[in-house]
C-alpha cells in the first residue's frame, strides 16, 4: 500500500475526497492486505468481496460461538453498554438462527406487494418536497429532499407519529458514528446517549401499540410475537432502530452523492433530462459510482484463505464495497459515469444472508426523488461546491446547495 501514489488512509482529507485511486492501488497490489491501524484485512476485489459476503465462515458477530476472550478480543467498555445492547440485538449484527427468525418476521413488511403499495405515498411526498424547494428558489437538497423523504417513509411504515420524528435523524447520525473506523471516545459518548434516548422512546411507543395497535410494522411485530413468533422486547427495539437507521442512511447519501456526480458530469445529466426512462439504470449507476456504504466488516469464525493468504480465526476483514464497485475486471471504464450501463452487478446493497432487506424500497425512493427533481426542477443547478462529511465508512455530504 505504501508504494502507491494514492495510499489507503481513511483519515486523510485527500483520501476522503476521492478514495477510488487508492482502491485502484490496492487492487493492483494484491487481493488481500493487512492494515495495521485498524487491525483488519482489506479485501478490494469484486469477486472476493462478493464471495466472502456469502461465506458462512465469516459472521457479523462472533458472540454466538465465542466469548470475547476466547476470540482474542477485548469486551467493550461497560460505559458503552447501551450502544452495544441496542446494536447487537438487531438482525444486521446477528447470525442464524436468531437472524433467520427476526428477518423472517420483518421481511413480511418488505414484500414486493407491500413496497409497491407504498409507491404512491413515496411519489406524492417526493413531489411535495421538491415543490417546496422550487418555491424557495432552491436550498440544501440534502435537508429539503434527500433526508426528509426516506425518514418519513420508514417512520410511516413503523408507525412513528409525525410529531415524534424530529429526533430520528440526529439519533441515527450519532449511532452510525460508531460504524466508522476506530471511532473516538466523543463519538462513543454521543452514540450511547442516542441509544438510551432512542430505546426509551421506542419502549414507550411499543407499550402504546400493545394497547392501541395500528396498521404499522411495530403493531405487526407485536401481533407476530403474540401468535408465537417470539421477539424479545430488546430485539423489537433493536430491529426498529436498525430499520430507521438503515432505512434512510444509504438513501440520503446515495441521493446527494448521485446529484453531485450528475452536476460534475453535465453530459450524463443532459441525457437523463432528455430521457427519463434512464432513471432506473441511473439509480443503479449512481449507487455504484460513488458508493454510500464504502465497506462492510466481517469476523473470521473459521480460518479462511484468500489468494494464498491465511486469515486466522479472530481476525476482522473489511470488505471494500467502494473498491469492488470500481473493479475493472467487472465494470468497463469503472471511473466513468454511464447512466446507460446495463451490466451493473454492484454490491452497494451487500449480498448473502445480510443483503439489504430494504433495497426495493430504497430503489423506489431514489427513483421517485430523481423523477420529481427532473420534472419539477428541470433547471436544477449547483449553487455552491459541497463539503464532504469527514467520514469514510458512510460516505456523504454535509449539504448540497442548489438553485431551482
Amino acid at each position: 500500500m505504501e508504494a502507491t501514489d494514492a495510499p489507503f488512509d481513511p483519515w486523510s482529507p485527500t483520501f476522503l475526497a476521492d478514495p477510488y485511486p487508492a482502491y485502484a492501488g490496492l487492487r493492483e497490489a494484491g487481493r488481500v492486505h493487512y492494515y495495521e491501524p485498524t487491525n483488519q484485512y482489506l479485501i478490494p476485489h469484486h469477486a472476493d468481496v462478493s464471495a466472502l459476503l456469502r461465506d458462512r465462515r465469516l459472521g457479523r458477530t462472533y458472540q454466538h460461538r465465542y466469548a470475547h476472550e476466547d476470540f482474542g478480543r477485548t469486551a467493550p467498555p461497560p460505559e458503552h453498554e447501551p450502544f452495544h445492547t441496542l446494536n447487537d440485538q438487531g438482525m444486521l449484527d446477528l447470525e442464524p438462527p436468531d437472524h433467520t427468525r427476526i428477518r423472517r418476521l420483518v421481511s413480511k413488511a418488505f414484500t414486493p406487494r407491500t413496497v409497491e403499495r407504498l409507491t404512491p405515498y413515496v411519489e406524492k411526498l417526493a413531489g411535495e418536497l421538491v415543490d417546496g424547494l422550487v418555491a424557495d428558489g432552491g436550498g440544501d437538497l440534502l435537508a429539503r429532499v434527500a433526508e426528509p423523504l426516506p425518514v418519513a417513509v420508514i417512520a410511516e411504515m413503523l408507525g412513528v407519529p409525525e410529531a415524534d420524528r424530529a429526533p430520528l435523524r440526529p439519533w441515527s447520525a450519532a449511532i452510525c458514528g460508531m460504524y466508522e473506523l476506530n471511532p473516538p471516545e466523543e463519538t462513543a459518548r454521543a452514540a450511547v446517549r442516542a441509544s438510551v434516548e432512542f430505546t426509551d422512546y421506542l419502549r414507550e411507543l411499543i407499550a402504546e401499540r400493545r394497547t392501541r395497535p395500528g396498521d404499522d410494522l411495530i403493531s405487526a411485530l407485536i401481533a407476530a410475537h403474540d401468535e408465537g413468533d417470539r421477539l424479545t422486547e430488546q430485539e423489537m427495539i433493536s430491529t426498529c432502530v436498525l430499520l430507521l437507521n438503515a432505512g434512510h442512511e444509504a438513501t440520503v447519501n446515495a441521493t446527494v452523492n448521485g446529484w453531485w456526480a450528475l452536476f460534475r458530469h453535465p453530459d450524463q445529466l443532459a441525457a437523463l433530462r432528455a430521457d427519463h426512462s434512464l432513471v432506473p439504470s441511473a439509480v443503479e449507476e449512481l449507487m455504484r459510482h460513488d458508493t454510500p456504504l464504502q465497506l462492510f466488516e466481517r469476523w473470521v469464525l473459521d480460518e479462511i484463505e484468500v489468494a494464498g493468504t491465511t486469515i486466522p480465526v479472530g481476525s476482522e476483514v473489511a470488505l471494500l464495497f467502494g473498491s469492488a464497485n470500481h473493479d475493472p475486471v467487472v465494470f468497463t471504464d469503472p471511473a466513468g459515469l454511464d447512466l446507460t450501463r446495463r451490466d451493473n452487478p454492484h454490491i452497494s446493497f451487500s449480498a448473502g444472508i445480510h443483503y439489504c432487506i430494504g433495497a426495493p424500497l430504497a430503489r423506489i425512493e431514489l427513483a421517485a426523488s430523481m423523477r420529481a427533481l427532473l420534472t419539477r426542477a428541470p433547471a436544477l443547478r449547483l449553487a455552491a461546491e459541497p463539503t464532504r462529511k469527514p467520514n469514510f465508512v458512510i460516505r456523504g455530504l454535509e449539504e448540497l446547495r442548489v438553485e431551482a
